[in-house]
Formats: structure tokens, C-alpha cells, sequence
């Protein structure tokens, strides 16, 4: 799939933030479990064992730092995104084998700059409706690739 904005794009609202502290909104992928899959008579089934994972960063939402009551007034998207399978991909993309499944985390950082990031405490959220398979083409023939 070359590079590819994640689609459907990942979104979330906030609520109950500090309105006056600093937050960082971040985004990772990983691999949901160690198989390799195909679709085989309209539907997923497993097809062996997994590929080796690339070592993946972290997605830094652009608007971060940004104060919790600005988080809160609108719906925070990850449409910026992007995937690639290039194993050689020097832009920062999450790195993602195709055929596999992989499960989107949410992390929320309260911290008023990013140098701090690493000393900082982390809420993970996984939303398991979020879970998919990376493909290189649409599997669906209702589904074009535009």
C-alpha cells in the first residue's frame, strides 16, 4: 500500500480534562496477534505465522501541547496519519505489514512540552472496535481504491 492516510481516519472527543493543563495526544499501532491472514470465501481466516514487526513510533498529534479546554471543544482526528509497508521508509509513517492485524492505541500525556514526554505519565485507551487488518488492496469489491 505504498503511503496511505489511515481510513477510516481514528477520532475522538475528550471530556474531563483540566481546562487549564497542557496535553499531548499521541497514537500508536501494533500487532494484535502473530498471524498472517488472507481472505479466503469472503471472510479473514489466519494463513500462518506473522511477519517480523519494524520497531514503530509514536504519532504526535499536531495540535499538541494543547490546553484541555481546547482538546475538549472539538473532535480530535488522527486523519494525518500515515501507513506505509516501505520497511526502508525514512519519513516517521507507522510501518505496518500487509495482510496482518493491528489494534490502534489512544495515549493521552499530560505535559506542557514534548521534551518532557518521556517523564511523564501516559493514559493508554484501546478501543477494540478499532482493530483491523493493513492491506495492500481493497478486499471488497465494493470498495474501490481511489
Amino acid at each position: 500500500f505504498a503511503t496511505r492516510r489511515m481510513f477510516p481516519a481514528f477520532k475522538v472527543r475528550m471530556s474531563g480534562l483540566d481546562k487549564k493543563a497542557k496535553y499531548i495526544m499521541l497514537m500508536d499501532i501494533v500487532a494484535s496477534d502473530e498471524c498472517r491472514y488472507k481472505f479466503h470465501n469472503r471472510r479473514w481466516v489466519v494463513a500462518g505465522k506473522a511477519d517480523p514487526e519494524m520497531p514503530k513510533g509514536m504519532y504526535i498529534h499536531p495540535d499538541s501541547p494543547s490546553t484541555g479546554e481546547q482538546w475538549m471543544q472539538k473532535v480530535v482526528s488522527f486523519h494525518k496519519l500515515k501507513l506505509t509497508n516501505n520497511i526502508s521508509d525514512k519519513h516517521g509513517y507507522s510501518i505496518l505489514n500487509s495482510m496482518h492485524k493491528y489494534q490502534p492505541r489512544f495515549h493521552l500525556v499530560r505535559a506542557n512540552d514534548i521534551l518532557k514526554l518521556p517523564y511523564s505519565t501516559f493514559r493508554t485507551y484501546v478501543f477494540k472496535e478499532t482493530e483491523f487488518i493493513a492491506v495492500t488492496a481493497y478486499q471488497n469489491e465494493k470498495v474501490s481504491d481511489v
